[in-house]
């Protein structure tokens, strides 16, 4: 039996650091890439596709925070993946590494063409520059994708613009995405994602008040930033490694104390210490939205029902 190949190594590189032999003259994908979803994904596969024809390695040069973070503080912006997802998620499209820049009052001032010799030219040395049709950068967005073009004629780097990704006509963008989950549809989130809307956060000590109704939950407090619907979800956990069926609330909990938004996730025939763990919580299916119960007995059966509905939907048998 063989065995099984090496993961790819993925490096990450921050503004100003030398940049390795290994990742010399790279073809480049450059976006925001919120999500990591399909449109991005077009744009990255292309950036692999060319630097694995022209024996190059791939790239993908990307900001943070995110820059609607930097130039509108006072608007809280649902990230779909907050930077250490992101990374993550960059890891595993066959790139060979990502260039993150700091998104800061230096790189807001920047003209397009100071953009591109000291960040495209000068740092990375690029071969080749992959970017999405709408993608501007520069100073007022004055760098569009025909400056882009341009400009690598005149530097010596060639460039590919990859055309929007339509899905039903309609185009797959970050913010399709958070308004899809805002209204609870998770499953067309996930068709644009390519994979389940997934959180990580820390198991918190709760009320314990799930125990005493027989459905022990892991709590964690999400992001204050996230608009996801208020409601009832059929879930998968991931522990240890293994992704487990579970159901999950994330709400207010209006039955007893309106409090803060908190995701409770009762993982199907499974016990242990979970807290002060970091577990991946992904979203597979709406199944109602928050109620408030007139007593325990009314809201134990309506947990007994999502229970049963959440494992029918995820295969997961009768418990």
């Amino acid at each position: 039996m063989s065995a099984s190949p090496a993961p790819r190594p993925f490096t990450v590189l921050r503004g100003g650091d030398a940049v390795p032999a290994a990742l010399a003259r790279p073809v480049v994908a450059i976006g925001n890439f919120d999500g990591v979803h399909r449109g991005h994904r077009a744009v990255i596969g292309e950036a692999v596709r060319r630097a694995h024809a022209a024996g190059k390695p791939a790239l993908a040069l990307t900001f943070e925070p995110h820059p609607r973070a930097y130039f509108r503080p006072n608007e809280p912006m649902f990230r779909l993946t907050p930077e250490p997802m992101k990374l993550g998620l960059l890891a595993s499209t066959g790139l060979d590494g990502a260039a993150v820049l700091a998104f800061d009052a230096l790189l807001a001032a920047k003209d397009a063409e100071s953009f591109v010799t000291d960040i495209l030219v000068e740092w990375l040395g690029v071969d080749c520059v992959v970017a999405g049709f709408d993608f501007h950068f520069g100073r007022a967005r004055g760098g569009s994708p025909a400056f882009l073009r341009e400009a690598g004629a005149r530097h010596g780097f060639a460039v590919e613009i990859v055309p929007p990704l339509l899905d039903d006509g309609a185009q797959i963008s970050s913010s399709a995405i958070r308004a899809a989950l805002a209204q609870g549809r998770v499953e067309q989130a996930a068709h644009m994602l390519g994979a389940p809307f997934a959180v990580e956060a820390e198991v918190i000590h709760g009320d314990k008040r799930g125990r005493e109704l027989g459905y022990p939950t892991a709590n964690m407090r999400l992001d204050p930033t996230i608009e996801l619907a208020h409601g009832i979800y059929a879930v998968t956990v991931e522990i240890d490694g293994v992704e487990r069926p579970a159901v999950a609330s994330f709400g207010r909990r209006p039955t007893f104390d309106d409090g803060a938004p908190r995701l409770e996730t009762f993982v199907f025939d499974w016990s242990g210490d979970l807290y002060g763990r970091k577990l991946k919580v992904a979203f597979h299916a709406y199944l109602r939205p928050e109620l408030k119960f007139a007593g325990i007995e009314p809201l134990i059966a309506q947990m007994d029902e999502d229970s049963r509905r959440a494992r029918a939907i995820l295969g997961a048998g009768a418990g």
